[in-house]
Order: C-alpha cells, then structure tokens, then sequence
C-alpha cells in the first residue's frame, strides 16, 4: 500500500554543486513544514547526488515530510526515499512501477498532455504533475499548462494533482482553489529572504 499523499508545498531543491550550501538552503525551508520535499538536481555528479540524496532525505524526514527522488529510481532506493518522480524521459511508467514496488509514491510529469495523465494513473502514478502553469526560470521553454486541466484531472482521474512552473506565494491560491494538490515550488521558497517563512506562507493555503 503506497504512503498517503500530503497536500501542501511540494519543496523541490535547486541545482546546486555545493553540497552544504545545499543542504544548509533546505534545513533552513524545511523549517515551513513542507508536505513534501523532492530532490533534483541537474548539475551534481552521480557520486555528490547520492551524498546530498541521502543527507536530504534524513534532513525531510525529521522534519516530518514526504521525499521524493527525481528522475533516478536507482537513487530513489538506494536512500530510502518514500517514492520517485519520473518525466517523459526517465522510462516506462509501469516499468518504474514495477522496479519501486506497491510502497513507494510514483509521480509522472504530464507537461500539458491529458492524455499521458490517464496513461500514467492506468499504469500506476499515485499522482500526476502539471505544468509549466506560469513562466518559469528554471525551465524558460517549458510549455505552459492550462488550468482547465487541472481541473479536469481533480475531476476526473482520482489521484492528487501536483502544479509546478513559476508558482509563487502571490499565484498560488489560483491553483489551490482550481484543485491542485500540491504545488512544486523551488525559486519563490529558496531565494526568498526567509526561506522558512515563504514555505510556511504556501503550505498554509491548505490549512
């Protein structure tokens, strides 16, 4: 049986070569009580990615929150992590399934496309991930998203909807109120003056 999903702030970390500079930016978010926490991290190495995987996932755990890998179902496992989240180029969504067993939480990325969101949940996503739903610095080209479709995914598809791309404390309750389930957020959290306190803000618009 996989774990419970918890609505809120989907925390997902920076690119970031330095592993304290790293680790010190989350223990500091952390402090907002995120629901969730996801690893990620484009420009890390493969031996620094499992030493900042591991020390993540023990400082997300302690801090009472969900952690996600993303990308690596390898890494996801290898630190204990509660699941793994997968885009259009990480495998077959019930192959990944498969490999992480019933008791992990799997992800998909579904972009814009309705269709892969009904593909991803027949073949066995906890939840699904749309986006980007505004502009966005880490991922300028990103497609947009429309908020129809998160709509129709709380509507229809019956697993919790996650949001990512430009989500911001000032446009997030747009989304909280069209459905979204969690919102990934990285920017608008880690360069905020107080990192802690914009998690707190966000994760506060479901309580």
């Amino acid at each position: 049986m996989t774990q419970k999903i918890s609505r809120g702030l989907y925390l997902v970390t920076p690119d970031c070569r330095d592993t304290g500079e790293l680790l010190a930016g989350l223990q500091h978010a952390l402090g907002g009580h995120p629901a969730l926490v996801q690893y990620r991290n484009k420009l890390a190495g493969d031996e620094a990615r499992r030493e900042q995987a591991a020390a993540a996932a023990a400082l997300a755990h302690e801090a009472g929150s969900l952690f996600i890998v993303n990308d690596s179902v390898e890494l996801a496992l290898d630190v204990s992590a509660d699941g793994v989240h997968i885009g259009r180029d990480d495998g077959d969504v019930a192959a990944v399934r498969a490999a992480i067993g019933p008791g992990r939480i799997l992800g998909v990325s579904c972009y814009d496309e309705w269709d892969r969101a009904v593909q991803a949940v027949a073949a066995g996503a906890d939840y699904v991930a749309f986006g980007a739903m505004f502009p966005s610095s880490v991922k300028p080209d990103a497609v947009r998203a429309p908020l129809e479709l998160v709509r129709r995914a709380k509507a229809e598809l019956g697993v919790p909807v996650c949001c990512i791309g430009g989500i911001t404390l000032d446009n997030a309750p747009e989304l909280v109120e069209a459905g979204a389930d969690m919102l990934a957020v990285i920017s608008d959290v880690f360069r905020a003056p107080d990192p802690a306190a914009r998690a707190a803000a966000i994760q506060a618009l479901y309580e």
